[in-house]
């Protein structure tokens, strides 16, 4: 008769590991449902055409230093940068643009015109950009030579 009784006992062990696989499977749909609805761009829309010009910009990043390193300083308790090039462009017409470029979402970037005082220096206001990441790529022109150069900041 003991016999009998063992069969007979309830036990919740099947269920709770079935319930625990179905668990587990729900996850893991979860996870590729996510994964599958995340938003992956190129770092930028014309990828290719910039491969392809590459070397140009290779050389605009030679002349640059050259000539003296440009400075980007990051000012955080001011909420802006301070760009300044060197000296051995005074007196050079110098034109070109600062785009404040944003590696995570290009609808962030930020394109300001270079607009350079009697120092060779401009203040770039940052409080409107979000924290994070940020690259300061300034392209600019010289007595007709092109330069370049690139700085990545954290702004807090």
């Amino acid at each position: 008769m003991k016999t009998a009784q063992k069969n007979k006992s309830f036990t919740l062990w099947p269920y709770a590991i079935v319930f625990c696989m179905v668990c587990f499977m729900a996850y893991i749909a979860m996870f590729v449902y996510k994964a599958m609805n995340q938003d992956v761009d190129l770092v930028s829309k014309d990828y290719y055409e910039q491969e392809i010009k590459y070397q140009d910009q290779i050389e605009r990043v030679r002349r640059t230093q050259a000539l003296g390193d440009v400075m980007l300083n990051y000012r955080a308790e001011e909420k802006s940068i301070l760009l300044q090039l060197p000296a051995t462009y005074q007196g050079m017409n110098v034109t070109g643009t600062v785009t404040l470029f944003r590696p995570s979402d290009d609808k962030l970037d930020k394109q300001i015109p270079l607009q350079l005082g009697r120092d060779q220096s401009q203040l770039l206001e940052v409080g409107d950009l979000e924290s994070g990441l940020w690259k300061v790529r300034v392209k600019f022109s010289a007595n007709n030579e092109d330069y370049y150069t690139e700085k990545t900041i954290q702004l807090k």
